[in-house]
């Protein structure tokens, strides 16, 4: 049997975290076995613990990478001219195609009920708050609020409305509810940008 070479075993740790951060996003942590990672890296099994101590190490590190992927589409999109505002990111946020492609998505929304059932202890606690919070920063960032403790708790009411708006919706996507509600919350949060 050939040995894999330090480049080929770097590419097939990568390949594995970037699976795993799409389905944990589609799936969720539990709904997803080791064998349903590897199999979808097209790695076998056996193969997972030369790359990983653990599952929850690999959560750890998928969702940072996702976290840190959400973070970079945001910063481009607010580059753009007339774009760094709550309009334009209410309306990234909350779009159908963000709805339906889980996979690719804010793993906030898509990991927030798996990481709720976590040990707080566990590291994936810590990546998500550390998420949850450069989320905050980034609506602070756009509002015009002059007051901070104001504009903090504008950001964490703002905050309550993406997540729970995008999650409302992927749970009611096989209905007309699922675009009502994104279509309300958007407005009630492009209307709070123009106050």
């Amino acid at each position: 049997m050939a040995r894999v070479s330090k480049q080929q075993m770097e590419r097939n740790r990568e390949e594995i975290i970037q699976v795993s951060s799409r389905l944990f996003r589609e799936r969720g942590i539990t709904g997803v076995s080791l064998n349903d990672l590897m199999a979808a890296a097209g790695l076998t099994h056996g193969g997972f613990y030369g790359h990983f101590a653990s599952k929850d190490e690999l959560v750890a590190i998928a969702s940072q990478q996702a976290l840190e992927e959400s973070a970079a589409r945001w910063q481009t999109l607010s580059q753009q001219p007339g774009c760094n505002n709550l309009a334009t990111l209410a309306e990234f946020y909350l779009s159908g195609s963000h709805r339906d492609g889980a996979g690719e998505g804010c793993p906030v929304t898509a990991l927030a009920s798996d990481v709720a059932r976590e040990d707080a202890d566990k590291k994936i606690c810590a990546v998500y708050l550390n998420g949850v919070t450069n989320m905050l920063q980034r609506l602070e960032s756009v509002s015009e609020c002059e007051d901070e403790s104001e504009r903090r708790e504008q950001a964490l009411v703002q905050l309550a409305m993406l997540i729970g708006g995008l999650t409302l919706a992927r749970a009611t996507a096989s209905s007309p509810l699922s675009d009502e509600m994104l279509g309300a919350v958007k407005k009630a949060l492009q209307t709070q940008d123009k106050i």
